[in-house]
């Protein structure tokens, strides 16, 4: 069930706008997130629950998707998310952001997980002018955006594939607007001593 999820779990740049997420499905995936590790157990990480249109609208202004596709308008107009977490760090908690950046990753996929088992899916969004969203947002002064995670209810084509050695990683699009996904293979990135000893050599 869990690699099913996970293979299911992809980032999602285009969503039927008809199906509206509600606050109570917001709340329920940052519960899922709020029971997970976080570092020496300090827990800074705060979410900034957005599913209201104007609102949505807003931050999906402030940001900048699928950066290996510079000639594409990403999430395509009429198939934007209808929601958005704001993943935060609280300064009072610890000022220090780098120290928890594996938390918010560790939360972001969390949640995405727990959207992908309810029908949803979504992306994670580094992309964005953090000031700007803040001020947007009316967040407080101990509250720093770190991640955006767009949710909805997914509305376009993702394949994996296999790639070799040396092969390019890029994400990309064919003629029908299907989005294929390059994976390294299994046995090019898991390592055990006798691999070490054949690079050595």
């Amino acid at each position: 069930m869990l690699k099913d999820l996970i293979r299911a779990n992809r980032s999602c740049r285009g969503y039927d706008e008809s199906r509206k997420i509600t606050r109570e499905e917001l709340l329920e995936l940052v519960d899922c997130a709020r029971l997970t590790a976080s570092s020496i157990n300090m827990q800074p990480i705060c979410y900034y629950l957005a599913w209201e249109k104007e609102e949505v609208d807003r931050i999906q202004g402030l940001t900048k998707w699928a950066g290996a596709l510079p000639q594409m308008e990403l999430p395509h107009p009429g198939m934007r998310p209808t929601a958005f977490i704001v993943i935060c760090q609280d300064t009072e908690v610890s000022a220090s952001l780098a120290k928890f950046q594996k938390d918010v990753g560790i939360a972001a996929q969390t949640m995405l997980l727990a959207a992908t088992e309810m029908g949803l899916g979504g992306c994670m969004i580094g992309n964005f002018p953090a000031g700007t969203l803040k001020e947007t947002l009316g967040l407080p002064e101990n509250l720093a955006p770190l991640l955006v995670v767009a949710i909805g209810k997914p509305a376009e084509k993702i394949v994996l594939t296999e790639i070799g050695k040396g092969e390019s990683t890029n994400y990309y699009r064919d003629e029908n607007d299907v989005h294929y996904v390059p994976k390294r293979k299994l046995e090019d990135i898991a390592l055990d001593h006798t691999k070490i000893e054949k690079i050595k050599e």
